[in-house]
């Protein structure tokens, strides 16, 4: 993969910790290279009040972070390739969703609208740390949570970065209706599911597994990435070799919750904040495409910059193709 340099002054140099963990420092004439490195990160652990969230914290702990959340069923590790391209002196907070990765699945009773769900999350964060004009990440339903944050609580976010997504997914209230009985029974099956049901697979066989659902989304390098989170060794008490799904079966039904049109561009007239949105080439293929321009529309309403960019890819480019996305997010990030 290619490494894009990203080149400063000695004074600002001087600034940066030079004891940050992970980097790796070239010195050439009158010029300072300042590289965050693939193992430039540390594991998090938030205490909620059902578990724990978990996440890995890239650069400084001295500094507020970007926040950055992946894609339905992913994790954390979806930014694996593309934080050690982005600038390193500014940190990268990435969190695995409830029920996703290596963060705490809900308690048994409980349903997930992944819709709404970390928008709440985000803000538990925000007040915890209590960090101020936040700057947000997301990919795909990362980033229709960053979206619908962004809209809640307009004066406190500074910048807005999404990947391949420009507001949460669009159904038909006659889709909705039709599928909300299949939803509900679908969720009470999976909670039912006894563990000793529960698919096990070996090393290889989960990466195929994986890599044929993305359906070319991914290559097998960036499945082999997800899955260090995305799955965990088989429980010992159930006397099975192999690997099964560290994210909860649960968040299979995505139906409940979702958002019609109207919804989604009331939300985006209230963004004021600065706009970054990259759009896969051909990216995700979207139930309702023309609502992705619609929101792009919208949001220059109110929004203080909004950058539209189309760039070749697939849905998942920032992992897979990663050098032809952290540019324009590293020009965002330092010079808007």
């Amino acid at each position: 993969m290619e490494r894009v340099d990203f080149t400063i002054d000695k004074k600002m140099a001087n600034h940066i910790n030079g004891s940050i963990k992970g980097l790796n420092e070239n010195i050439t004439t009158n010029k300072k290279e300042i590289h965050r490195t693939d193992d430039s990160w540390e594991e998090i652990s938030i205490e909620v009040p059902w578990g724990t969230v978990q996440g890995k914290w890239w650069g400084s702990r001295n500094k507020q972070p970007i926040i950055a959340l992946h894609g339905w069923q992913d994790n954390c590790g979806t930014f694996d390739r593309l934080c050690p391209l982005m600038p390193a002196d500014i940190p990268v907070f990435c969190i695995d969703l409830p029920g996703h990765g290596k963060s705490s699945h809900y308690p048994q009773g409980m349903q997930y609208f992944i819709f709404w769900d970390g928008i709440c999350l985000i803000r538990r964060i925000v007040r915890k740390f209590g960090w101020k004009r936040i700057t947000l990440m997301g990919h795909s339903l990362g980033g229709a949570l960053t979206f619908m944050y962004a809209a809640s609580f307009p004066s406190e976010v500074e910048k807005l970065i999404n990947i391949d997504i420009a507001g949460p997914t669009v159904r038909s209230i006659e889709r909705q209706a039709e599928m909300t009985g299949w939803a509900l029974d679908k969720f009470l099956d999976y909670e039912e599911l006894p563990e000793s049901k529960m698919p096990c697979y070996s090393y290889n066989e989960m990466i195929k597994l994986v890599l044929d659902a993305y359906e070319g989304s991914v290559d097998e390098a960036s499945v082999r990435i997800l899955m260090k989170r995305g799955m965990a060794p088989a429980p010992i008490h159930l006397n099975k070799d192999g690997y099964h799904f560290a994210r909860d079966i649960r968040l299979k039904i995505s139906l409940l919750g979702m958002f019609t049109a109207d919804q989604v561009m009331a939300y985006a007239k209230r963004i004021n904040c600065k706009v970054l949105n990259i759009r896969g080439d051909p990216g995700m293929k979207f139930e309702n495409p023309q609502v992705y321009e619609e929101v792009i529309s919208t949001l220059r309403q109110n929004a203080e910059l909004v950058i539209y960019k189309t760039i070749p890819g697939t849905h998942h480019l920032h992992l897979v193709t990663p050098e032809r996305v952290a540019p324009h997010i590293n020009s965002f990030l330092l010079n808007h």
